[in-house]
């Protein structure tokens, strides 16, 4: 999850220095990271019209050395946060947590399929013959960079994501000690790294990408794909929902539309937020609204903040195919399918990374569907845009997890947790 960085306080410094530092951590909230990607689209839209090419040549020439980093650090993004949130999830409350991540991966699967079925079928008719050649040809753009500067990985995707699997689920195994903590450590050197290098500069990025498509003349096509994908991806949220709580309602014997209503609270919060973890306690208050004793409530929710992300992964999968189809990719029934449960699975990193789902999912884009760094870069773009509406249908969907579990453990839990299960919840 996102968590803020510490700052240690020297007594001796001038009062004036923390108030300081405090002001311009309030301006930085005010101003986050969707306001300031969106001014950067329109800037570039407006610039690309009279911007001279020698100075478009400058944002060339840093996308190309930005995007090689990227893609060094993807590898490591993946190491670093997929294996210690593996190896965390073997140290739960036993059965509960293994039907809880079973069913909140189901979900995810299921949603990430369902995108993937309706995208296929309505995304060629709803695009028709839009088409982005630059993004698979970057050597025909118009505008070409300086310099560039090769930063080749330490290990190619691939082998971050098998060896992940294979520390996170050995470190479940032996009892915990210095290598989970060293992966622990990891975890937040890679997470500051993402927070003071990657998102600043991840607006510039941006502008880069967008000065290129405007000055090339495939803007409008590119925001003519984000709007029509945009309703198509908000139709089919609403549609998870609806069969989300269709099974809860029958696991509560209740409404499901009812339900669905009493976690209006948790959605709204969610949408104002763009953050899971943030609106964990109105998402549980909603839940027991709806039933779910204190002591389900208390720990599925928290558990389904960090592993369930249907709403993102329904989100990534409709804009990856809408890249592929707008750019002439050819789309895979096998390696498309692939993509989707490999995508639930790299999703419990994703609360671990400022900036959302999409900078975990990333290195799964390159590997089974061979994204470019351009194309990464514009499926970032993409859902950021509207990051908020998944990280709604994200928890949300945590209150029908908890309605579930609330019939599978019907007269065997009662209570409230007891301090080493919030212990585990909560990994303290």
């Amino acid at each position: 999850m996102n968590t803020p960085t510490d700052t240690a306080v020297d007594p001796s410094a001038s009062s004036a220095e923390p108030a300081s530092t405090a002001t311009a951590a309030r301006r930085r909230s005010r101003f986050g990271l969707l306001p300031r990607i969106l001014l950067a689209i329109v800037l570039a839209i407006l610039l690309g019209l009279v911007m001279p090419e020698a100075i478009a040549r400058v944002f060339t020439t840093f996308n190309g050395v930005f995007s090689g980093f990227l893609g060094f650090l993807i590898p490591l993004i993946i190491v670093g946060l997929v294996t210690p949130a593996i190896a965390e999830l073997g140290h739960g409350a036993g059965k509960m947590l293994a039907a809880t991540a079973g069913i909140a991966y189901l979900s995810t699967i299921l949603c990430g399929l369902f995108a993937l079925a309706l995208s296929l079928f309505l995304l060629p008719r709803m695009l028709g013959g839009a088409r982005i050649d630059t993004l698979e040809n970057p050597e025909d753009s118009a505008i070409a960079a300086y310099f560039e500067i090769e930063i080749p990985p330490v290990f190619d995707v691939m082998t971050a994501l098998v060896l992940s699997f294979c520390l996170g689920i050995g470190l479940t195994l032996v009892t915990k000690g210095a290598l989970q903590e060293s992966f622990v450590q990891l975890r937040t050197i890679i997470v500051r790294i993402i927070e003071a290098i990657i998102i600043p500069l991840l607006p510039l990025y941006i502008f880069g990408m967008f000065l290129g498509l405007t000055m090339n003349g495939q803007i409008w096509t590119v925001i003519g794909t984000f709007l029509t994908v945009i309703l198509l991806v908000f139709g089919m949220t609403v549609v998870v929902l609806l069969a989300q709580y269709a099974v809860a309602g029958w696991a509560m014997g209740r409404n499901p539309l009812r339900m669905l209503w009493n976690m209006l609270p948790a959605y709204m919060t969610a949408l104002g937020t763009s953050s899971s973890a943030a609106t964990i306690p109105v998402t549980t208050e909603c839940a027991k609204r709806n039933g779910v004793p204190d002591a389900i409530a208390d720990f599925v929710i928290p558990l389904g903040a960090t592993i369930h992300l249907a709403g993102s992964t329904l989100k990534i999968t409709t804009f990856a195919v809408a890249i592929m189809i707008v750019t002439g990719m050819p789309l895979h029934i096998g390696a498309l399918v692939g993509f989707v449960f490999m995508l639930g699975v790299v999703m419990i990193a994703a609360p671990g990374v400022p900036g959302g789902a999409i900078m975990a999912a990333a290195g799964v884009l390159a590997s089974f569907l061979g994204f470019s760094e351009a194309a990464v870069g514009l499926m970032i773009a993409a859902y950021i845009a509207i990051d908020s509406f998944g990280t709604a249908t994200n928890v949300t969907g945590d209150g029908a997890i908890a309605a579930l579990m609330t019939r599978f453990s019907k007269g065997r839990v009662s209570g409230d947790l007891t301090a080493q299960q919030h212990a585990e919840v909560h990994g303290i």
